[in-house]
Formats: structure tokens, C-alpha cells, sequence
């Protein structure tokens, strides 16, 4: 049994145009998360000496900050992300609902 609302809200074209929307762009975040994660770990397995390499006079080595810059990586897409999901996904959302309930 089929409900008549989500019927109409999977045939809107706008519908189309924010499932090609968020889903390409989560897909281009997940592959860029992917490779600074993943490039990171290289290093680690095929560089240990450029990652040993220590900063200054003290005992923090090249691994630490880069590492570092992985989660700050993190954080910063889940930022781009959220930010375009609240405002151009969420538009297009209440648009959707809007036409598909009259």
C-alpha cells in the first residue's frame, strides 16, 4: 500500500534535484575524507621517518600536528556539510513539503 503524499513527493522534480544534490556532494566529502584519512595512514606505514622528523628542540615529531590536522579536517567538512544541508537542503525540503501537501 502506497502512501498519495510520498508518491508525489518522489515524483517532484525537486525531489530529484535534492537526492543528485546531497547525494553527490556527501559522495565528494566521503571520497576527500577518505583520502586525507587513508593518506594519513601511508605515511604511517610507508614514511615513518618523515612523520619522526621532531618540530623544533622539543620531542613533538611532524606526526602529531598532521595527525591533528586529520580531526580538524574532520570537523571542518561536517561544518561544510551541515551548513549547505541547513540552508540550500533545507530549503528545497520545505519547498517539497510545501507542494506535495496542497
Amino acid at each position: 500500500m502506497s502512501d498519495p503524499v510520498v508518491d508525489k513527493i518522489q515524483s517532484h522534480p525537486k525531489y530529484q534535484e535534492l537526492r543528485a544534490k546531497r547525494n553527490g556532494f556527501g559522495w565528494f566529502l566521503t571520497l576527500l575524507m577518505l583520502v586525507v584519512y587513508y593518506g594519513y595512514i601511508a605515511l604511517i606505514a610507508f614514511n615513518k621517518p618523515f612523520l619522526a622528523q621532531p618540530i623544533g628542540a622539543g620531542v613533538t615529531t611532524l606526526g602529531i600536528p598532521i595527525g591533528m590536522g586529520v580531526i580538524v579536517f574532520t570537523i571542518v567538512i561536517t561544518g561544510i556539510y551541515v551548513r549547505r544541508a541547513n540552508s540550500e537542503y533545507d530549503t528545497l525540503t520545505k519547498e517539497i513539503l510545501k507542494d506535495a501537501t496542497k
